[in-house]
């Protein structure tokens, strides 16, 4: 596990590569950057940030659970991490096109405070395409 945020990514990434592993980008201090009205920027940015520096997967928020956040947002960053093209949708906080050509995708990891009666939501929300995490801090 690397957290994207704090430390050197190229360096850790490179890394990885090297030897063939996967690499799990968690977003702890996130919430200093990104969940500030006034300031900061929103996650999306940095999921695109992390898209292009090449981590494997990241914790995305749940909807539900204790990550929770708005469902059309949420699932807005959840393509721009997973799909290789996204059209404009302002109502999910997709302001321009987002061609990411053969880039890969990262898989969004929904985590915190989820347990197992929240799967029916989760695996609505998420599809297949996805990891559910569950354990600390549920």
């Amino acid at each position: 596990m690397h957290d994207y945020l704090t430390e050197d990514s190229l360096q850790i990434l490179a890394w990885r590569r090297d030897n063939g592993l996967l690499l799990h980008i968690h977003r702890a201090m996130h919430a200093v950057i990104d969940r500030q009205k006034n300031h900061g920027m929103h996650f999306r940015v940095l999921a695109k940030a992390l898209r292009l520096s090449g981590g494997d997967h990241i914790h995305s928020g749940t909807v539900v659970g204790k990550l929770e956040g708005e469902r059309d947002i949420t699932l807005g960053f959840v393509d721009l991490l997973r799909d290789d093209f996204i059209e404009k949708d302002r109502s999910r906080g997709i302001y321009f096109i987002q061609d990411w050509v053969s880039l890969p995708g990262v898989i969004p990891v929904a985590s915190g405070g989820i347990h197992v009666w929240h799967m029916p939501a989760l695996t609505e929300i998420f599809g297949d395409d996805s990891v559910l995490q569950f354990g600390g801090g549920t």
